[in-house]
C-alpha cells in the first residue's frame, strides 16, 4: 500500500540513496534483503520472470521494513505501468525510453489526472479505497510516485536535454551494459566512447533539477559517480551475492 516515499523524500533534499535489482518472486528472500539496509529495492519484470501480480507479496516484504518498493516494467506501455503500480510499487523503472515523446508517455501512464491518464480503480496501491477517498488517493498518488527514466541507448543520449524539460520525471538513470551495446562495445563499459557519453549525460542531467540515477556494482564505481554528481545508485542482487561468496571461498580454502 502506498505510504510516504522515504526514497523520494531523501533525493529532494539532495541525499545519495542505495538500491538493488531483485528477480526473485520470493517475499521471505526479498524481506531479508530489505533488511540489510537498502533505501529502496527494484523488482525487475525487465530481466527477470517477475509479473504485475508478484509485485504485491515483494511490496509488503518493503513497506514493513521502511524500504521503498519499485518495479522494472518490462516495457513502456500503459497497461504494464498501471499494474505494476496497481500492485503496490512506488515508483517505476521505465527501459527503452528512446525521445522526449516517450518519457511524457510514461508520466501520462503513471499520473493520474490532470497531470496524466492512469485508470483509476480501488488496488492494492491505494488500500482498496479502505482508508481513503479515491480523490485524496490520486493527489497523494501523483506526489509520491517516482518515475525512473533509463538512458541505455545511443539515441536516448542524444536527446537527454530535451528530457529534462519534462515535468514529473524524477531520475534520469544510465544503464551502462546496454549503453555500451547500442554504441558497438558490449558491456566494455570502460570504453572511452562509452564514458565519454556517460559523461555527457551526466553534465546534462546534473545542471537539470532532475537526479542522476546510475547502476554501480562496486562501491569504488559507486564513489566516483558520486563525485560526478550522481545520487540514485543501483547494484545486483546476484552480483553481490556472487562477489560475497568468491570471497569466502577464497578466504577459506586459503
Amino acid at each position: 500500500m502506498l505510504i510516504e516515499n522515504t526514497t523520494k523524500r531523501k533525493l529532494q533534499h539532495g541525499e545519495a540513496v542505495y538500491g538493488c535489482f531483485f528477480r526473485q518472486a520470493e517475499p521471505t528472500l526479498a524481506e531479508f534483503v530489505a533488511l540489510q539496509g537498502w533505501d529502496f529495492l527494484v523488482f525487475d519484470g525487465e530481466h527477470g520472470s517477475l509479473q504485475a501480480r508478484d509485485i504485491e507479496g515483494l511490496a509488503r516484504a518493503c513497506e514493513l521494513n521502511g524500504v521503498t518498493p519499485v518495479a522494472r516494467v518490462t516495457a513502456n506501455e500503459p497497461s504494464n505501468i498501471l499494474r505494476y503500480l496497481d500492485a503496490g510499487a512506488h515508483g517505476i523503472h521505465v527501459p527503452w525510453v528512446n525521445s522526449a515523446v516517450e518519457v511524457e508517455s510514461v508520466i501520462t501512464a503513471a499520473k493520474y489526472g490532470p497531470r496524466g491518464q492512469r485508470g483509476l480503480a480501488g488496488s492494492r496501491q491505494g488500500g482498496w479505497g479502505s482508508r481513503e477517498s479515491l480523490a485524496d488517493f490520486t493527489a497523494r498518488a501523483n506526489r509520491e510516485t517516482m518515475v525512473i527514466i533509463h538512458i541505455e541507448t545511443a539515441r536516448a543520449a542524444a536527446a537527454v536535454e530535451e528530457y529534462t524539460t519534462v515535468d514529473d520525471v524524477d531520475v534520469l538513470f544510465i544503464g551502462p551494459t546496454d549503453l555500451s551495446h547500442s554504441l558497438g562495445h558490449p558491456g566494455n563499459v570502460s570504453h572511452p566512447d562509452v564514458q565519454r557519453v556517460m559523461e555527457q549525460v551526466a553534465e546534462v542531467v546534473v545542471a537539470s533539477d532532475k537526479t542522476l540515477g546510475i547502476f554501480a556494482g562496486s562501491p569504488t564505481f559507486a564513489a566516483d559517480w558520486y563525485e560526478r554528481g550522481a545520487r540514485y545508485f543501483t547494484a545486483g542482487f546476484e552480483g553481490l551475492v556472487k562477489q560475497g561468496m568468491q570471497t569466502y571461498l577464497t578466504a577459506v580454502r586459503g
